[in-house]
Order: C-alpha cells, then sequence, then structure tokens
C-alpha cells in the first residue's frame, strides 16, 4: 500500500500537462477511492460509508459530492455536510492523502506488532501474552515514556540557561607566556613530559602557583611536537586526590575501575540475569594514550596508592571476580576481553601536592622525576594582575597591584582579590548609571580586602636603619619561606656570674637549645662571660622554631644586646651554630630566600655548604656565604674589632 500511495502522488505531476484541471481531479479522487477499497475491502467500505451517510455522495457523478464522500470515510466523521468548492478540492485532496498515509503506517506498525507477538507467543507460555505483548511495547518505542520526557525537556531547557563566565575561567592562563614567576619549572616540565620519552611526574609547590594549568599547558605543546608518543586527540583527564576513595569491596572504584556482581545494585539486569559479572572501566583507562593529572596526590588513599602503582608498573588493569566464569558461553567479549587481558591504562602520571617530598610514598616518588614551583615573588603578583585587568579590559590605579602584593603570595587569591574589586568597581558605576570603562579604584581593594577579613602577608619588613640586639632570622613552613623576628635585650646581673637567660617556650626546645650555644660561642669569641648578664631573647609573635636555623641569628642578636652594637635591619641570616662557632648546614634554603625578598630584605648570610641551594639566577638580593660566626662580624661590623676576643 505505501508503495501503491507513493505511485500515486508521483504519477499527479506526470499528467498534469496531459489533462484539464476537472479531469486530473476526478481521477485523483477516482484514484482515492481504489486506494480506501484496497485498505478496507469493497464490502467493508460499502458498510463504512452506510455508517457515516456517504453512500449516496460515494455513487454521485459531482466531484464536489464524492469529495465529500471521502471526507466522511477518512476523517470517519459524518458531521460533514458542507459540499466544497472545485478551489478548494486540490486542498482537502491533500489533507486526505496526508490521513491515509497515517492509517497506512498506524496499520503497518500494527502489523510488524501482531508478527513479533506471535512469535513470542510461540516461543513462550500463553500465560505470557500479556507480558510479552508490553515487552514489544517497549522493544519498538524505547525507555521512554511521558514522564522521562517531561524532565529530559526540563534539563533541556536548563541546559540553554547560561550565566557568565566565572573570573577564574576568562583569566586562567591560555599559554606558558602568562603563567607568571615559573620560569624554571615551566621548563623543567617540558623537558620531561614534551619528550619521545615522557615521564610520569610529581609537581610540589604552594597552592595557587599554577601547577594545574602548567600540566594541562604542557600536554598541549607535547602533542605538537613531531617525536611525542601523545596523539592529537590525547586525553588530559584531570581529578581531586582528596574525593577518590577505595571500597574494600571493588564495587567502587572511581580512579582504577570496579566490577558490579550480578548480586550488587548497579549490574546490568540482562547480566544480572544470567550471573555475569561487569566491570566497570576507571580514570586510569580514560586516560589511556594521555595524562592522568591528580591534584593533591598526597591526599590519595595510601591502598589506592599502591594500586596505582601496580597499574603504573603493568600500563594495565587487572579485574577479578567470584562470579566470572570463562566457560560461560554467556559472556560478552568484551567481558571476557578485560577479565582475561585487562583494561589498556597506559598513561604519563602528574601529580600535585603541597605536601613536604618525605610525606609521599616513596615507592611513588621514585617512579617520579620531581619539579618545584616556586613560591610567587611580589613582583610576580604584580605582573599576574596586570595580566588579569588585561585580560578583563579595565583600568586601575597604579597602586593597585602593589597593594594586592602585599596582601597574597597565591596567583589564584590574587585574581580573586582583582576580580572583587572589578565588582564593586562595576556596580559604582551602574549606580552612578555611566556608561565610561570601569576603573579599579584603590578604595575598592581595600574594601575587599576589609570584608575579606584579610592581613598582610609580610608583617615583618626591612628598613635602612639599624637597631641593637634585634635581627631577622628565616623560617620555612612547607614551600613558604618567612622572616623571623628575633629581639634580645641585656643587663648588668645584680650579682656577677648570677644573671638568668630568659626565652619564650612557644619558640620550640631546639631554639632554647641555640640559645645556649650562642651563649657558649659568645664567650668563646669575646671573652664575655653571658653569666654576667640578664639575657631576654624573644622571637617577636612567639613563632614556633621546629628546626635548627636560628642559631647564628640567635647569637647575633644576644651579642648586638650585650655590646650595645647596632645591627643592619636590612639583612637577614640563616644556619646553625656549633659551639665553636661554625654555622652549619640548614634546610629549606631556597625557600628562604624568597620569604627574605617578600621582606624586602637586601643580603642574607647563609651557611657555605648550602650555596648549592641558592637559585643561579637570583637578582635583586646579595647572598653571602659563612663558615663562621667571625665572617658575619668582619661584614656587618667592619669597623669595630671590640666585639671580638683579642
Amino acid at each position: 500500500m505505501k508503495v501503491f500511495l507513493a505511485r500515486f502522488k508521483g504519477t499527479k505531476d506526470q499528467v498534469s500537462g496531459k489533462f484539464s484541471e476537472e479531469d486530473q481531479l476526478k481521477r485523483q479522487v477516482t484514484a482515492l477511492y481504489g486506494l480506501l477499497s484496497s485498505i478496507y475491502g469493497s464490502d467493508k467500505l460499502v458498510l463504512r460509508a452506510g455508517k457515516l451517510e456517504a453512500l449516496q455522495l460515494m455513487r454521485s457523478e459531482r466531484i464536489e459530492e464524492r469529495v465529500l464522500a471521502l471526507q466522511k470515510l477518512v476523517f470517519e466523521d459524518p458531521t460533514y455536510d458542507t459540499l466544497p468548492t472545485v478551489a478548494e478540492i486540490p486542498a482537502i485532496l491533500e489533507s486526505i492523502q496526508e490521513e491515509i498515509a497515517d492509517t497506512i503506517a498506524r496499520r503497518t506498525v500494527e502489523e510488524e506488532l501482531e508478527k513479533k507477538i506471535g512469535e513470542k507467543m510461540i516461543q513462550r507460555h500463553e500465560d505470557y501474552y500479556r507480558e510479552i505483548k508490553m515487552q514489544v511495547i517497549k522493544e519498538n518505542a524505547g525507555p521512554e515514556n511521558a514522564q522521562t520526557l517531561k524532565r529530559l525537556a526540563i534539563l533541556e531547557k536548563l541546559d540553554s540557561k547560561h550565566l557568565a563566565a566565572s573570573a577564574m575561567e576568562v583569566l586562567r592562563p591560555a599559554s606558558f607566556a602568562e603563567v607568571i614567576g615559573q620560569e624554571r619549572a615551566v621548563k623543567a616540565l617540558l623537558a620531561k613530559l614534551a619528550s619521545p620519552f615522557p615521564q610520569h611526574i610529581i609537581l610540589y609547590g604552594p597552592p595557587g602557583v599554577g601547577k594545574t594549568t602548567a600540566a594541562r599547558l604542557a600536554l598541549e605543546v607535547a602533542k605538537g611536537i613531531k617525536q611525542s608518543p601523545f596523539a592529537k586527540d590525547a586525553p588530559f583527564v584531570e581529578v581531586d586526590g582528596t574525593t577518590l576513595r577505595w571500597d574494600p569491596r571493588e564495587v567502587t572504584n572511581p580512579l582504577l575501575g570496579s566490577v558490579h556482581d550480578p548480586i550488587y545494585q548497579g549490574a546490568r539486569r540482562d547480566l544480572a540475569e544470567t550471573g555475569i559479572p561487569e566491570p566497570k572501566l576507571g580514570l586510569v583507562t580514560d586516560a589511556h594514550g594521555g595524562v592522568l593529572f591528580i591534584d593533591e596526590v598526597g591526599e590519595l588513599d595510601p591502598a589506592l596508592q599502591n594500586k596505582l602503582l601496580k597499574v603504573l608498573e603493568d600500563k594495565r588493569v587487572f579485574f577479578d571476580s567470584a562470579y566470572y566464569d570463562p566457560n560461560d558461553g554467556n559472556v560478552p567479549q568484551y567481558i571476557k576481553k578485560i577479565f582475561e587481558e585487562g583494561a589498556p591504562a597506559d598513561f604519563i602520571l602528574i601529580g600535585a601536592t603541597t605536601r613536604e617530598p618525605e610525606e609521599i610514598n616513596p615507592a611513588l616518588r621514585s617512579r617520579c622525576a620531581e619539579i618545584f614551583f616556586e613560591p610567587l615573588t611580589p613582583a610576580a603578583i604584580q605582573n599576574i594582575i596586570k595580566q588579569a585587568a588585561g585580560k578583563l579590559k579595565v583600568a586601575m590605579d597604579d597602586q593597585v597591584p602593589e597593594i594586592i602584593s602585599e596582601y597574597t603570595i597565591e596567583g589564584r587569591k590574587a585574581i580573586n582579590i582583582l576580580a572583587d574589586a572589578y565588582g564593586l568597581a562595576s556596580y559604582r558605576q551602574q549606580q552612578a548609571g555611566g556608561d565610561e570603562s570601569i576603573l579599579i579604584t584603590v578604595q575598592d581593594v581595600y574594601e575587599v580586602i576589609q570584608t575579606s577579613r584579610l592581613t598582610p602577608y609580610v608583617l615583618c619588613k626591612a628598613s635602612d636603619d639599624s637597631e641593637v640586639g634585634k635581627i631577622f632570622g628565616l623560617g620555612v613552613a612547607g614551600y613558604l619561606g618567612s622572616v623571623i623576628e628575633i629581639e634580645t635585650v641585656a643587663f648588668p646581673a645584680r650579682s656577677p656570674g648570677q644573671g638568668n637567660i630568659r626565652f619564650n617556650d612557644t619558640a620550640g626546645s631546639m631554639a632554647k637549645d641555640s640559645v645556649f650555644n650562642a651563649a657558649s660561642v659568645i664567650r668563646k669569641i669575646t671573652g664575655e662571660d653571658i653569666s654576667n648578664y640578664d639575657v631576654h631573647v624573644n622571637v617577636v609573635g612567639g613563632g614556633r622554631i621546629d628546626g635548627p636555623s636560628a642559631g647564628v641569628a640567635i647569637m647575633l642578636a644576644m651579642l648586638s644586646a650585650i655590646k650595645n652594637q647596632p645591627l643592619p635591619q636590612n639583612i637577614a641570616v640563616t644556619g646553625e651554630i656549633s659551639i665553636q662557632g661554625k654555622v652549619r648546614a640548614v634546610g629549606g634554603v631556597f625557600e628562604k630566600i624568597y620569604g627574605a625578598k617578600q621582606a624586602g630584605i637586601k643580603k642574607i648570610f647563609i651557611p657555605a655548604e648550602n650555596i648549592k641551594d641558592v637559585p643561579v639566577d637570583l637578582k635583586g638580593i646579595e647572598i653571602i656565604p659563612v663558615q663562621t660566626v667571625e665572617e658575619i662580624l668582619r661584614r656587618i661590623w667592619p669597623q669595630n674589632r671590640s666585639c671580638l676576643a683579642s
């Protein structure tokens, strides 16, 4: 019938040039009656016409009455009683043809359904007839129903609504040229990733300095290198290690993948009914051929870390299940392949962490190259602010970058402060009703700072003055160096040899030991017995000194107080002191130098053994390696020999 209708429509244009319009309409009407007769049968068509009061009209010689009869028959509506005009007939015939086409389509679908139902009934018992019919209907209609389609429409409507992009999306670096203050780290990252033999990598550094962005950009660069193993569509799969958890039942493991056994909720119904376990591939397989980036990799569950190490070694993920039977003929081939050969997981791991290297799994560290991102200097923060202002196309007061750099050392935080100030400036302009370009003022920035309760990151600032009994030591916490303000006062003891030494306990026992070491060194190099003085040593703010690094600074502060000799306030000292006056090596020199630069220090004395830890391209600060405290004294008091023993 479909073929007949199509042929009927196709011939309409072919005969249009051979007959008059009325003859052509008569032929169409006659053809439609023939089509109805083939659909319903001649006898049923006559009965249908009788019920719809169309029998007399159908036998008429007038085309108008015959068309009216067609309307009654096709639309099953006896209320049609208005004879159409000749001009209206073509449109009516077109609608009749469409209705007949729909009828043929429905009858075809019904025939297919009946055929399938019949096949199912042969296979199963008649008691399941109703279930089989519903199953066939579902197979033809799909899983959708009115409720699911309504929810889909709601979701699509929600997807059509979008707010403006967030500031972080707009201001995220799009190239390495926009990654400020990490030139050496970026160079090391590219050397290890964009090569014919890329390495697994761990990125260390404080938060907000660009580790994630640099990793993403490095993969894009690697894709463009001719000898790179990364394809143009190599994936970059990013996940946070703090959100990954390991389920001992192995039914939930988004990182490595898991197995949904038939008894567990979540297994596919057709597999569960036949007792076949279903593997679910994880992120390591999603990252196959590309990079798996795990932020805060140090927070990853220890058991999960061990399993990840196995994947790095095998470059595949293997699954196991007590329900898997390799001889079961119902097991799909892809499931059999996964269980027997494992799922591919050949990727490069890039982990980022704010933890110290000693806190990372040693086995994981041994498989990875290590790159350290540097803390951002005030100058780097200012460059980031200027770059972000350019992307926002906004003007700002000249002092804005410098002010923001005083309150954070994180690039992400600096951009957030600028974005908040931008919001204030934009709101102020809208309230004023102006259309001028937005200007971020100093007042906008300070309002954001006050609202967010921010405090200056560097509380101790160097100066060109000199003070007695006061010096700057250097400390480090994580990857951030800082200046430690140490002050000392000394008074002659009421009774010779009965003096006391006071020291704030909150600074730690190791720092207290440094005080007594300093007393011995002072007596050795000057001949002064410190027991003749009442000495009070104070670490301003009670900052805790966990490592042996403040001994030299404490000794200089005590000696300055006893001898009443002022110390320059634009220098800093790090290093532990032995009782023989030697300056011993300490850790964290790299971070301490950056902390000193942020405080405006011009000159740092470090142990000679630490000279290898000094950045080779360091600018704006003088590093002086020393082996003994006498070397320091000669440099800070070159004209005064009274501080040394005769």
